[in-house]
Parts: C-alpha cells; sequence; structure tokens
C-alpha cells in the first residue's frame, strides 16, 4: 500500500502536469492563430534613421598640400555635438580608405568625442551675460561663436605620419569640416585620450587653440 503522504506528492505532480500541458496547448493555439492571421510580434515600428543632408568635408591632398571641399549626402543626426562627431568621423574614414591622398588609419573611431562650448571673449564674440540678456529681450537664443573642443584617440595620434606638412593638413582638414557643417564653432582645441597633448606626432602644436576662419581661407598649406 502506498503511504498516504507519496499518494497527496504523486496527486500534486499529476495535477501541476495536467495544468502545464493546459497552458501549454492555448500558448501554442494562439501563437498558431496570430502565424494564420499575419499577426507579427516585431515592433511595428522601424528605427528613426536621420535623413541624409548634404555635408561639406575639406579633405588634405598630400600630392600638393592642399584641402578641397567635398561634397557628400550624410545622415546626420540634429544634435549639434553628435552631428560634429559625425562629420569628422567621416572625415577620417575618407583618410583610412585604401588610396587616400592623405592616408592615416583609424578612421571614424578615432574620434572619441566632440564638445561644443561658448566663446566667452574674443573678436567678434559677445559676453555671456549680453548673450543672455538678448536671449530674454528677443526670446530667440543667441549662443554666439562656439569652442569645438576634439577628443582624438590616442591610436590615432600614434599611427598618424609624422611631419610638419602632413600634420598641419590634418588639423586644418578638421577645423575647417566643422566650419563647413557647423559655422558657429569658430575656435578648436585638441585632446588626446581626453587629456592636452603637445604635439600630434611630433610637429604640430596642439596646445594652442585653431581658429576655423584660418583653415577655411586656406587653401594651400606651405
Amino acid at each position: 500500500m502506498i503511504p498516504r503522504h507519496l499518494a497527496i506528492i504523486f496527486s500534486v505532480l499529476v495535477l501541476s502536469s495536467l495544468a502545464m500541458g493546459v497552458v501549454l496547448f492555448h500558448t501554442l493555439e494562439k501563437q498558431h492563430h496570430a502565424m494564420l492571421t499575419g499577426q507579427d510580434s516585431a515592433p511595428t515600428k522601424a528605427p528613426q534613421v536621420a535623413p541624409p543632408v548634404e555635408a561639406t568635408l575639406m579633405v588634405a591632398d598630400d600630392d600638393d598640400n592642399s584641402l578641397r571641399p567635398q561634397t557628400l549626402m550624410l545622415p546626420l543626426p540634429a544634435d549639434a555635438e553628435s552631428r560634429a562627431q559625425a562629420v569628422l568621423g567621416k572625415l577620417l574614414d575618407l583618410y583610412a580608405e585604401k588610396g587616400s591622398k592623405h592616408p592615416i588609419p583609424g578612421g571614424a573611431q578615432s574620434v572619441g568625442q566632440v564638445f561644443l562650448l561658448p566663446v566667452e571673449s574674443g573678436d567678434g564674440a559677445k559676453p555671456a551675460g549680453e548673450r543672455q540678456a538678448t536671449a530674454k529681450a528677443t526670446g530667440v537664443a543667441d549662443t554666439g561663436p562656439e569652442l569645438a573642443v576634439v577628443n582624438l584617440k590616442g591610436s590615432f595620434a600614434a599611427s598618424h605620419p609624422s611631419g610638419l606638412e602632413a600634420e598641419t593638413l590634418t588639423v586644418l582638414s578638421i577645423c575647417g569640416t566643422l566650419k563647413a557643417n557647423l559655422p558657429r564653432v569658430a575656435e578648436v582645441r585638441f585632446l588626446v585620450d581626453g587629456e592636452e597633448r603637445e604635439s600630434l606626432a611630433g610637429h604640430v602644436d596642439l596646445t594652442q587653440t585653431y581658429l576655423t576662419a584660418d583653415a577655411a581661407a586656406a587653401d594651400t598649406v606651405r
């Protein structure tokens, strides 16, 4: 004779199995019905992709030490800092391509971050207090000129060809590309792995602030 407690356990297991079977049957039936009616369990909304917009890259050419504008249609984000990083990433992708006239390995991943900060003083810049007063009076934000802080990866600097002309072309092409796509960017500072660095690859000074107007006006670097 089966002990009473074993009989109870056996009964509980049987009932649990029956309940699980019923639940499984209804789940399979529901999925089968959904398949027959064409119901899709995937999200109904596709992920949003930024529409392509016209972007101008100031591309360096080592053959004649020049910068040449190249216009592309790129899916750029609306956020200014993300946009700046995207256009610089594309610029460095061009340099990493086979047959580039300004070859530098690394590509887009060489740009760690880009920060945009207001320029507090300098030629043509309004003091922050004056910009705030103007915005309050007109209801329109007056951000004024901006400083772009470009944080490059250490691997990019380590693999960059050494030489005054090559390094100058890279710096000016970055400054010119920022100016072409974000007209408010008036100045550019460079960091490498989040820290100030004396030079890019031994020649060009990275401790100074570069003016984008100078880069935009430079047709040829000598």
